[in-house]
């Protein structure tokens, strides 16, 4: 595969999407960046900005199903892992399964899930199975959660816990629309329609390739070097009571390889570093004080501008 591959790649995602979700080029591109390396997302935001419609019309562009798994405090883990029942027909157990299994998992407000439902995803997250009654199913190969939840509410909700949080690759906002993309978008056709026209954009073999194909892409000693000063800032930092994982390591080097692809370099830049740090690395640090989410990701970049950026020479 070729530097062109990854360019056109997400060319294809970005402009099929578009056409759906108005004035966000960057946000599709980092969800694309988290598709190809297998991650999960995070997506926090008021309610209306969007957040369904985006992976939705993200689903339609890459070719896979979409299932959505609407969290309130009475689902229970076996609604979204699956069961066995009783076939009265053929007189054995057989296995239903549940809404995971699916190419692209909407977990929408999975705050509102108890911390029992959520951890049932921790495994299919982690390890891309599902075990049910003593029985281990694989999940597919490009299978992909997107959650999300209103930073706002806090009645009726459960926060996920630390470990909960370290299986998102990255945590996105959307943020509203300008004001002349809002008047496009509320002056058009309806959203549903233009997202069921949709075209598919890539194919699935075309992601499996790519996804072998990063490990092409440089991180020279210096790069590194600044992501390991990043790392050991969280960790040393008193503003910080926990910090970055090496998940979280793996996760930002990943993730500079495929943003770095898609600009068309075979090699990582700091400034790919700087500019995924805070959407790879904010949500899994924990601070002295209590913070939202808001405020986290300013208190990171905050001291990601305290560290020294290598120059790209």
């Amino acid at each position: 595969m070729s530097l062109s591959d990854f360019v056109s790649y997400r060319g294809r995602i970005v402009d099929t999407v578009s056409r759906a979700i108005v004035g966000k080029e960057e946000e599709i591109t980092l969800i694309a960046v988290c598709y190809l390396c297998g991650g999960h997302i995070l997506l926090e935001d008021v309610p209306g900005t969007g957040k369904t419609m985006l992976f939705r019309a993200f689903s339609k562009a890459t070719g896979g199903s979409f299932k959505r798994i609407q969290f309130t405090p009475d689902v229970m883990p076996s609604d979204v892992t699956g069961i066995n029942f009783y076939n009265m027909k053929s007189g054995e157990f057989e296995f239903r399964p549940g809404p995971v299994f699916a190419d692209m998992v909407l977990a929408d407000e999975i705050n509102r899930a108890t911390p029992r439902t959520q951890s049932s995803l921790l495994e299919a997250m982690a390890e891309g199975q599902v075990s049910v009654d003593g029985v281990t199913r694989k999940l597919g190969e490009t299978f992909m959660v997107a959650a999300t939840q209103n930073p706002i509410e806090s009645y009726g909700t459960f926060p996920l816990p630390e470990a909960q949080m370290d299986r998102f690759m990255m945590r996105l906002k959307l943020g509203y629309m300008t004001r002349a993309e809002e008047v496009s978008v509320a002056l058009r056709r309806d959203t549903n329609e233009i997202i069921g026209e949709l075209p598919q954009a890539v194919t699935r073999e075309e992601t499996l390739a790519l996804r072998a194909a990063l490990d092409s892409i440089e991180i020279s000693d210096v790069v590194m070097g600044y992501v390991m000063d990043i790392i050991d800032r969280t960790r040393n930092d008193s503003r910080f009571n926990i910090g970055a994982s090496p998940r979280g390591t793996i996760a930002l080097c990943r993730a500079a390889r495929a943003y770095a692809a898609f600009a068309g370099r075979d090699y990582v830049s700091p400034d790919d570093i700087k500019t995924l740090a805070p959407y790879i690395l904010a949500h899994r640090i924990y601070y002295r004080t209590a913070v939202g989410s808001a405020e986290s990701e300013e208190l990171f970049r905050g001291m990601l501008d305290e560290i020294k950026t290598p120059t790209e020479a």
